[in-house]
């Protein structure tokens, strides 16, 4: 029997940068400020003692950038690298803005720009890394970054044991995304090791063990998560993940609407429609499937169920939170010894196509899209044929 299903999802929203730190606000080694574990480093390591002018740019800057001036900081940064052209505090800085403003490519140079001209310039390190994983989808090149940091090569920055952590925890996000969870589950682990108590760390162990199913667990690390910082829209909803598996209906709905009031676009409330409609919504999608490829799935069931099932969970490498399922062998590769035909199904999860729409209009067409893509599994089509239907 071979089981087909969507990989573990890396790109929907509500999965994917929702653990990078605040809005950046300029501090000479580290502009995400909450990311400020160290000290600023002396005037004279960067070997400008006496460049006054850049100093006194850098100053403006971050001035600016504190007031919410954006365009005013980047006029002072261009001032700062006037001066002192190869300055990595202000290339970082430019790249920590442009950055925020969605200029991707841009601000990787900017931060690429930092570390040839100081290569012991930690945050340009850092930001590199973090945008290459959250931005880029980079993922591989994300973990050889984090290992070079980590190798203790005496051209590289010495890290503290709170630069570690950080580095831990962009290698533990990268590989999650490539989708080797035990080992995120390690490395965001020996972050909390080295730093001690970080709630987003904690937020992300919480995150990982949900989605290698393990909900008592999760449970326990997403409380103590929320319970260090109670505004954490991110551990507040994976908790109402977990809490929507095993506790009272309501605590789950709690805790939804709270990560909806503290960040509405990333977390937007789920969309709930009486099981009736949800089968009808169902019923039309396929329907709707174009009638050359209906005539050979008249006899694939479609069912609807919550959430996946524990045993599903347990036997397959499946994230709780997949949207549907295509159970059989396809017809493409079906033979005399295959399964029979009675147990080929498709099952659609309601609560987690709720989840993942925003409002009713949305619900229904993700359902079909869903459809359409579980019943081509069974026609054996790939991924590129599933695309044209």
């Amino acid at each position: 029997m071979q089981i087909h299903f969507p990989g573990r999802p890396v790109a929907p929203d509500h999965r994917r940068g929702d653990l990078r730190k605040s809005p950046r606000c300029l501090c000479y080694d580290a502009l995400l400020t909450t990311r400020c574990r160290t000290r600023p480093r002396p005037r004279s390591q960067a070997g400008m003692k006496n460049n006054d002018r850049y100093w006194d740019c850098l100053d403006q800057a971050m001035e600016a950038s504190h007031g919410g001036r954006t365009d005013e900081a980047l006029a002072w940064l261009d001032e700062a690298l006037r001066a002192h052209p190869e300055g990595a505090e202000a290339h970082n800085g430019r790249g920590e803005i442009l950055w925020d403003e969605g200029k991707i490519d841009e601000a990787l140079h900017e931060f690429e720009r930092a570390i040839i001209a100081d290569p012991k310039f930690v945050t340009a390190h850092l930001n590199r890394a973090e945008l290459l994983v959250e931005d880029l989808s980079e993922f591989e090149q994300a973990v050889a970054l984090c290992d070079e940091l980590l190798s203790g090569n005496p051209e590289l920055p010495r890290l503290d044991r709170g630069t570690e952590a950080e580095v831990h925890y962009l290698k533990a996000k990268s590989v999650f995304y490539l989708d080797d969870l035990e080992g995120a589950l390690f490395l965001v682990r020996r972050a909390l090791k080295t730093a001690g108590e970080v709630s987003i760390y904690r937020a992300f162990e919480g995150q990982i063990l949900f989605e290698l199913s393990r909900f008592p667990e999760a449970k326990r690390v997403l409380e103590t998560a929320v319970a260090m910082d109670p505004e954490a829209a991110h551990a507040v909803y994976h908790l109402g993940l977990v809490l929507e598996r095993f506790a009272p209906e309501g605590e789950a709905a709690r805790a939804f609407a709270k990560a909806n009031a503290l960040d509405p676009e990333r977390y937007p409330l789920p969309v709930e429609i009486e099981e009736a409609a949800f089968h009808k919504a169902v019923a039309d999608a396929f329907d709707n499937l174009p009638r050359s490829i209906r005539a050979y799935v008249e006899d694939v069931p479609l069912l609807v169920e919550e959430f996946p099932s524990p045993e599903l969970l347990a036997s397959e490498n499946l994230s709780p939170q997949i949207l549907g399922i295509y159970v059989g062998v396809p017809r493409t590769e079906a033979g005399a010894n295959d399964q029979p035909e009675d147990l080929t199904r498709v099952i659609l999860y309601k609560r987690n196509l709720e989840k993942v729409c925003r409002d009713e209009d949305e619900l229904i067409e993700q359902i079909q899209v869903t459809v359409r893509h579980e019943i081509g599994h069974h026609l054996g089509l790939s991924e590129e044929d599933l695309e044209g239907l």
